[in-house]
């Protein structure tokens, strides 16, 4: 029986993927007493990232909220593992940390990141929302325009 965060997954049309494997000598999430630490997420779909390319120069702010929500139901992928399949285990969205790939000329990196913060919020409620740093950086693994990654409270 699928649990109420599995149910609002549902309700907002969204499938959690297979995991995307690290890219390099790190795992994937670290579990240290009631909190889960997860890594860095891509805007990764069947394995390849989606959204390639730097805000303003050719990628959208638009494009980037999508790359930010891919992110985020990319680190829901290694919080269920981390939560042993139970979703409902997780009491509290407690940071998200966001890297958007830009120029220096960019602005706009806090609505790129609402596309990560938003989805925290429509899955987890209240519950979902967090303190968060979003931050501007000249580039990203597989050249992603976003990386997110997650701390959360779990029971």
């Amino acid at each position: 029986m699928a649990g109420q965060i599995e149910a609002k997954l549902a309700e907002l049309g969204i499938t959690l993927p297979r995991p995307m494997q690290p890219i390099a000598n790190y795992v994937p999430y670290v579990v240290t007493g009631h909190l889960a630490v997860i890594s860095g997420q891509l805007p990764a779909v069947d394995g390849k990232v989606a959204v390639t390319g730097k805000l303003s120069w050719g990628v959208s702010v638009e494009q980037g909220q999508e790359a930010a929500r891919l992110c985020f139901i990319n680190l829901l992928v290694h919080l269920k593992a981390a939560c042993m399949g139970d979703l409902d285990r997780v009491r509290r969205v407690v940071r998200l940390g966001g890297y958007i790939a830009a120029p220096a000329e960019f602005t706009q990196h806090a609505q790129v990141m609402n596309g990560a913060s938003n989805l925290a919020v429509a899955v987890f409620g209240e519950s979902g929302r967090h303190a968060r740093t979003t931050i501007g950086v000249p580039s990203l693994p597989a050249d992603a325009a976003v990386e997110v990654e997650g701390m959360f409270e779990i029971s």
